[in-house]
């Protein structure tokens, strides 16, 4: 199991340098010019030009992206053009509120998602399983922002009862989190649900149930343990989907995340703080998928095996 998990880090090294390559010649190619933009409008050509020169901006790209990885090697994420401030120390500000309103909103959608999909399973075809599937097909069809949005105008605007943005207690925390919750909640309701019909069907709940054992213990302790594992992935695959989400909804809500303050950078054309981000984001959707691959072993022992 060590040396799948350390293999796993391994591979964390190509997705790193292939994700800023991409991120770093994408920038590149946008228009704007970020000595100018540091100078302002009033800024002379020939200041401009030493600024370009002094921040290594007029050498070829390759040449630019082989200096930006050759510092962030030695832990150096390079300083931020708008700001002047050291790109990990402000990513370290900002990454705790992210992560926070990533992790509700990951829980609000397990917490709400699992029952329904167990019950929706369970009950097929019954007025609860129908209520289910339209919440879940609605809830995959809203965009973030539109929820957002919609959320702000019912129950800040009209209500009054939550704050419309910013990040000033629980209850800032709550519009944006279900915001977040909604699309994944969904996503995660189907998975559990087509799992539990599968699993349910099996000979082996069958024989469990010829032998006497409740039908409440028959899904807890043999039906919903295999049936959690695609929800699992699922789960992982969703906490990525949130991290990049929380974008859109860190705008919306002004919230004081990364993913706002990747927004304002490519606004600015801030490269070494997109970097940055990008990669915190990245690094962070790899090591869940990595402990999901772990979580897999303890709930079935035969993935165990095969690591071993």
């Amino acid at each position: 199991m060590s040396k799948y998990i350390f293999r796993r880090l391994l591979m964390l090294l190509p997705v790193m340098i292939g994700v800023t390559f991409l991120v770093y010649f994408i920038i590149s190619l946008t228009p704007g010019d970020a000595a100018s933009m540091i100078l302002g409008n009033g800024a002379t050509k020939e200041a401009i030009v030493e600024l370009r020169h002094d921040m290594g901006l007029d050498k070829p790209v390759i040449i630019q992206y082989a200096v930006y990885v050759e510092k962030l090697v030695t832990g150096d994420m390079g300083i931020s053009y708008s700001t002047g401030k050291s790109v990990a120390s402000e990513i370290g500000e900002r990454f705790p509120n992210t992560f926070k309103l990533t992790i509700t909103a990951i829980i609000l959608s397990v917490l709400i998602s699992i029952p329904i999909g167990v019950i929706s399973a369970t009950r097929q075809y019954s007025i609860f399983d129908n209520f289910g599937m339209i919440f879940a097909l609605v809830g995959i069809s809203m965009p973030s922002f539109w929820t957002g949005l919609i959320l702000i105008i019912a129950f800040s605007l009209n209500l009054g009862w939550f704050p419309s943005g910013g990040m000033s207690g629980i209850k800032s925390l709550i519009l944006p989190a279900f915001t977040l919750a909604i699309a994944s909640t969904a996503s995660i309701t189907r998975t559990t649900r087509s799992s539990m019909l599968e699993v349910i069907r099996q000979d082996y709940i069958n024989t469990a149930k010829a032998k006497g054992v409740s039908r409440s213990k028959v899904i807890r302790k043999h039906a919903l343990k295999n049936a959690l594992i695609p929800a699992i992935t699922v789960i992982g695959l969703e906490f990525g989907v949130l991290l990049g989400g929380a974008v859109l909804t860190e705008t919306v809500f002004s919230w004081p995340g990364i993913g706002r303050l990747m927004v304002e950078s490519i606004q600015r054309k801030d490269t070494p703080m997109v970097l940055g981000c990008v990669i915190v984001f990245a690094l962070a959707f790899s090591l869940v998928n990595l402990l999901i691959d772990i979580l897999y072993a303890y709930i079935d022992p035969r993935i165990k095996a095969n690591y071993n």
